[in-house]
């Protein structure tokens, strides 16, 4: 195992917080970028969200990982080369290792160079016959993979946790293409989707009774006044998360519960009582949806899997 993690930056360009959070709130209706709700704080957070009762994808996904990985090994074939968007707690991570069959290398991508590094390393003490060589970039763009030192059969691209749904359908698009040019010719991409149900299933699991979703969604205006100094008063603005059933997705804002005036960078922003204010929203899948999805970045679906009650699913795409 080695002790020395080789990084390859490929030097992301910074976020700009500031110009971002200016953007979003002089747009109509004003917005946040959900991207800023990954402080320390806000991941750990997000951490807790996923062990509350009614917050179904990261139980049911873990449990698919462990009960079909011989299913989805075998699918994906010897020696893969495995690339994750996004470095996360590592559950998943780990059951998918696992799973496959001689697994040569794994590339976690990743924007933020401390959640890489910290997320890297675990991994690297876990695994310790598997090459790992974290990549430092945006993986919203296609990334050009590290050589492991052990010839690899095929990439494979892990994109777990639904987080594919809390992108617009233009930006879904173009991160599956993206996605399919990191994998290159005879590679695939392992994706987790939350499925469409009954839309009471999904409210419950972004209003969780313990109010932990709530505190996620707040933490990120006490974020923003840490980092771009606004004087959002947290007790001012309530979390509101409604699944909007035509268009299949839940829609997360803050809704301001007075008339109120908050300071950005020394710009006024008036808020009205009830106003609201976009924060995220997670889209949830048919399989028409989501087949149409794919073959719009030349990806098709070669496998899925569904859980016991088709509440949650993971999808393996090839290019068309």
């Amino acid at each position: 195992m080695t002790t020395d993690l080789k990084l390859t930056d490929l030097h992301p360009s910074a976020d700009d917080i500031a110009g971002d959070v200016l953007r979003g709130l002089s747009s109509s209706p004003k917005r946040l970028p959900s991207k800023y709700f990954y402080d320390q704080r806000g991941s750990e957070l997000f951490e807790a969200i996923t062990r509350q009762p009614e917050y179904y994808p990261t139980r049911l996904e873990l449990a698919m990982l462990a009960d079909l990985g011989p299913a989805i090994a075998a699918a994906i074939g010897p020696r893969a080369h495995v690339v994750e968007y996004g470095s996360g707690s590592g559950r998943k991570t780990r059951l998918l290792l696992d799973a496959l069959d001689d697994p040569v290398a794994y590339t976690p991508i990743e924007i933020s160079r401390s959640a890489l590094t910290a997320s890297a390393g675990r991994l690297d003490r876990e695994f310790g016959d598997v090459e790992v060589l974290p990549v430092l970039a945006d993986f919203t763009q296609a990334v050009p993979l590290p050589q492991p030192s052990r010839a690899a059969a095929s990439a494979l691209v892990f994109f777990p946790g639904s987080t594919l749904g809390n992108f617009s359908r233009d930006e879904s698009v173009r991160l599956l293409a993206a996605m399919r040019d990191t994998m290159g010719e005879n590679g695939a991409a392992l994706v987790g989707i939350d499925l469409e149900k009954d839309p009471a299933i999904i409210e419950a699991a972004y209003n969780d009774a313990a109010g932990v979703t709530a505190e996620f969604t707040l933490n990120l205006l006490r974020r923003l006044n840490r980092d771009v100094g606004s004087d959002f008063d947290l007790a001012a603005f309530a979390h509101r998360a409604r699944y909007v059933a035509a268009e299949g997705r839940i829609v997360t804002t803050l809704e301001s519960l007075r008339d109120q005036v908050v300071t950005v960078d020394g710009r006024a922003f008036a808020f009205a009582r009830g106003e609201e204010m976009h924060v995220e929203q997670s889209q949830k899948y048919s399989d028409a949806r989501f087949d149409a999805l794919a073959a719009e970045a030349g990806l098709r679906v070669a496998g899925r899997w569904n859980d016991g009650d088709d509440w949650f699913g993971l999808r393996l795409l090839r290019r068309a």
